[in-house]
């Protein structure tokens, strides 16, 4: 087993029928570009109901149909988020508790202990987040995972890593191993995964391997690291 094999997104995710929601950052392979994706996927209806949108650089997960609306707590949120010269997404509200908190001047991991994994026993779905830390022409990356301890969701689980950025690789951190009744949670540390030079190559790597049935909407943006610049892409399957 080669434990730093950088694998693509098809061998990451083909033939996966659910994966979750899922974050990945890193480097583009030319070395001039940061990367940051995130995508949801989803079974009930309620969960499906949705589409990313951007309103001034962040990303929202709004309604596609506002009459279907059941519980709208754990899937209407800002899923990515920015303060000063850095840049958090996630998959839930703790964007904000993760905004606030460096705003307060907490840290990443102090910022996110007053969070848990969501309230959708038996399932737990983990929190996953992901912080960029621009620099002088270069980055740094941290990411974690919130997860129920037990099956009985009796305490909070803590997981946090901390990534120089390398040209090609990035790491993928999901919520699911795969379908299940209940869901197994992700498990060990954020996947290795390639980073293209071009934004539209991972854009269609990702979507094209997400489960057909499942995938709801994908994001990815990547900035230049010399000009500051961001390229963006948005994909929403109910649009």
């Amino acid at each position: 087993m080669d434990i730093y094999k950088i694998a693509s997104p098809e061998e990451r995710l083909k033939g996966n029928p659910y994966v979750g929601r899922g974050i990945v950052i890193g480097k583009s392979a030319d070395g001039k570009k940061a990367a940051v994706a995130y995508f949801i996927m989803g079974r009930s209806t309620n969960s499906r109901n949705r589409v990313f949108t951007e309103k001034d650089g962040d990303v929202f997960t709004e309604p596609f149909d506002l009459s279907k609306v059941v519980d709208p707590s754990l899937i209407i949120y800002r899923a990515i988020g920015s303060y000063e010269n850095k840049l958090a997404v996630t998959n839930g509200d703790q964007t904000d508790t993760i905004l606030e908190g460096l705003k307060a001047g907490k840290s990443f991991s102090e910022a996110l202990a007053s969070r848990v994994f969501e309230p959708d026993g038996p399932n737990f779905t983990p929190r996953i987040s992901g912080l960029l830390t621009f620099g002088e022409n270069d980055f740094t990356y941290e990411m974690s995972i919130l997860k129920s301890i037990d099956a009985e969701g009796s305490d909070c689980a803590r997981f946090t890593f901390a990534y120089p950025a390398k040209a090609g690789l990035g790491h993928f951190i999901h919520t699911y191993v795969t379908d299940g009744n209940p869901i197994p949670t992700f498990q060990g540390e954020p996947e290795r995964i390639a980073i293209p030079d071009d934004i539209d190559v991972l854009t269609k790597e990702l979507w094209a391997n997400l489960d057909e049935a499942n995938k709801i909407s994908l994001y990815v943006r990547y900035v230049d690291l010399g000009t500051g610049k961001a390229e963006n892409r948005l994909v929403n399957k109910n649009q």
